[in-house]
């Protein structure tokens, strides 16, 4: 009797065990789909509309398709076409400057007068020539005259037409000397130093009554209706750079366009980089000589026909993975995204997004500022 009530309570206890390992087993995949879901969670952040407005978070699609562009630190530059040093052809002394800085020229007005004893032997010499062309042409009156009334030799004739042609070409020779030299200046010992071209005065080095050599620098004038750009590529990206590509050439408050006329077969010695230069049109005069500026130049190996293109302001860095936020129904998703160029102000994203979605720009790194809270919360669990 007693071993029959002993079998029956251990054949229960087992029941009661053995359903017990049931229901551990049942609940066991729940806590670790729990778990799974909580590690899911940690790429989403849950925001309502008026938290994301609140946020000030604005959204938009990426654009798609478009040249690839680089963005690259630039310099502006007088035209080289356009620009000239003018110099003293001899040396003196400034007694005139007519011109300052910034200030406008025409081709052929007087820069500046330079005062000195080999101004008055080109000049003189210049006056010395005229006299001599003028008794040279009168002798030759004379001898046509009497060869006329055949008083006078055809022999003399000859070498009085000789003697005139000599007088007009070392006259003109002493003229071109001076002209060389500047020309005008008003006194037998001054001569005026000329602008041979029309632009606008951006260099001068002499002050007035200064000494100057022959060939010092006194004035550089440039046309500046256009201008350079000078830019430097890596080596990599000069073979994706043509001539004729453009550029977009950007500075606080403006903005203009250029085209590369030059791309060095050769790299510069000290920086190892690419010379480039491009042309851009200054007819209305917004960009100075030695501004730094922005250049966004376009490729021209086509890598950017078709790509899809984000903000730069919408590209964060998580734990050292490039994401963009994705606007999910409940909030956003950190997308994992692998980036190319920069395009502009926009960056080219290679893989991770479709285009088809909306993402956060501007205030995105707010996103990334709450989930970087949500992963702490979940280290502390």
């Amino acid at each position: 009797m007693k071993s029959g009530i002993f079998f029956r309570a251990t054949l229960t206890l087992t029941m009661l065990l053995a359903a017990c390992g049931r229901e551990a087993a049942e609940e066991a995949p729940a806590e670790e789909h729990a778990e799974g879901e909580d590690h899911a969670d940690e790429s989403k952040i849950i925001l309502s509309d008026d938290q994301i407005a609140a946020a000030g978070i604005q959204l938009e699609r990426p654009s798609v398709g478009g040249a690839a562009t680089i963005e690259l630190p630039a310099t502006i530059d007088g035209d080289p076409q356009g620009t000239q040093v003018v110099s003293a052809a001899i040396g003196g002394r400034v007694v005139a400057l007519h011109r300052n800085l910034g200030e406008a020229v025409q081709r052929g007005q007087t820069l500046a007068i330079i005062e000195s004893r080999e101004a008055a032997l080109l000049k003189g010499e210049v006056e010395a020539s005229r006299a001599r062309l003028a008794l040279a042409n009168s002798n030759l009156a004379r001898e046509q005259r009497l060869f006329t009334q055949r008083v006078s030799a055809e022999q003399d004739l000859i070498a009085a037409r000789t003697a005139a042609t000599e007088a007009r070409i070392a006259h003109a020779q002493a003229q071109q000397q001076v002209a060389a030299a500047g020309g005008g200046g008003g006194a037998l010992n001054r001569l005026g130093i000329i602008a041979p071209l029309s632009g606008q005065v951006i260099g001068r080095s002499v002050i007035l009554g200064q000494t100057v050599a022959a060939d010092a620098e006194l004035y550089r004038i440039a046309n500046l209706s256009s201008v350079s750009l000078s830019l430097n590529l890596q080596p990599a990206d000069a073979g994706r750079v043509k001539p004729g590509a453009s550029v977009t050439v950007i500075a606080p408050g403006r903005q203009g366009s250029a085209r590369i006329s030059f791309v060095s077969p050769a790299l510069d010695p000290d920086t190892r980089l690419v010379p480039v230069i491009a042309m851009m049109d200054n007819r209305a005069g917004q960009w100075r000589v030695g501004e730094p500026v922005t250049a966004s130049v376009t490729l021209a190996d086509g890598s950017g026909q078709g790509a899809v293109r984000v903000p730069s302001t919408a590209v964060q860095t998580v734990e050292g993975r490039t994401v963009v936020f994705v606007r999910s129904q409940k909030g956003f998703d950190a997308m994992p995204v692998v980036t190319g160029d920069r395009s502009g102000a926009f960056v080219i994203v290679r893989s991770g997004l479709s285009g088809r979605e909306q993402i956060a720009t501007v205030n995105s790194f707010t996103l990334k500022a709450e989930l970087g809270k949500g992963e702490a919360s979940h280290e502390d669990h």
